[in-house]
């Protein structure tokens, strides 16, 4: 069976530090020597697109990079001949996408076409797991484990704060998410989180989420498929920018994630960005080592169906 990864829950809580593990190996077998990986970006990227490049050449492979102009998903040409044709040339395909059932669709034409070729989430608008695999790794680093640290999320329910929760969940660590109301996490998803044992919390109150937390994480408020809500979102939001009196309501050793771009004022005062308890920078640079863990495991004879 094709291991494909469109959610952290594609993931076991053992594959998810099996990925962290080869994540933070110096020198990984070039598992991808010779074959190409296909990197297909609908929307913007900065991050991603930089990671996945270097991940790909780290193991030897050839990325390709598509943008979303030359593939026209249902107007050039139907997703399921895009995914049909990129699965002769490639032995993984990624990609970021402005609707989730294009990764669905892409997964179902070659499975259909009996190409076993990996699809890798790399945004949707509903999950983020390359950027949760990279967020957990930059939290065992800085903190020297996972099970049983503290996390707060301060912001919008986005795809973000959904696979960080369901990644907290995976490897048990006890996350409380703070939202103003109306722009919280949906309840299936913390249902289906705590069914996997994991602690969630929720709080329309930013100084309750950070009390205590070794852990405090914020995304922008406003993101690429907001843009028409944005001042309502942005009234909506004031309290909840991470300042340094919210800061110094958390652990001593407490760290501050944010998965970037950062607006600088809004969701994120520039004195905690670039202050002693930022790791924003670190958390950037692990973007390539846990895409290069995750492709490594993908591509690697060894990953197999749970």
């Amino acid at each position: 069976m094709t291991r494909n990864v469109l959610s952290v829950s594609d993931l076991s809580p053992a594959e998810i530090t099996t990925v962290l593990d080869l994540s933070e190996l110096p020198d990984l077998s070039r598992s991808l020597s010779g074959r190409g990986v296909a990197l297909v970006f609908e929307l913007p990227s900065a991050r991603t697109r930089s990671a996945a490049e270097m991940a790909v050449v780290d193991l030897g492979g050839h990325p390709v990079t598509i943008r979303g102009e030359e593939i026209g998903f249902d107007v050039r040409e139907s997703v399921e001949d895009v995914a049909r044709t990129l699965g002769c040339y490639h032995a993984i395909i990624a990609a970021r996408v402005s609707d989730h059932q294009t990764l669905v669709r892409m997964v179902a034409a070659l499975d259909g076409a009996g190409r076993k070729v990996p699809v890798v989430n790399l945004l949707s608008p509903l999950a983020h797991p390359t950027q949760a695999l990279g967020d957990l790794l930059t939290i065992r680093q800085c903190l020297g484990s996972l099970e049983g640290v503290k996390v707060a999320f301060v912001g919008d329910g986005n795809n973000v704060c959904r696979s960080l929760v369901a990644a907290c969940a995976a490897v048990g660590a006890p996350i409380t998410v703070a939202s103003p109301p109306g722009y919280g996490i949906e309840g299936d998803l913390v249902e289906a989180a705590r069914s996997e044992g994991g602690i969630i919390a929720l709080t329309e109150s930013p100084l309750e989420a950070v009390d205590g937390a070794q852990v405090v994480y914020t995304d922008v408020w406003v993101s690429m498929a907001d843009q028409a809500e944005a001042e309502a979102k942005r009234a909506a939001f004031v309290g909840f920018t991470v300042g340094e009196a919210l800061v110094a309501r958390a652990a001593p050793e407490a760290i501050v994630l944010h998965c970037l771009p950062a607006h600088r004022g809004e969701e994120i005062t520039a004195e905690v960005l670039e202050g002693p308890h930022s790791r924003v920078w670190a958390q950037a640079a692990n973007r390539r080592h846990a895409m290069r863990g995750l492709l490594s495991f993908l591509s690697s004879a060894g990953a197999s169906a749970r």
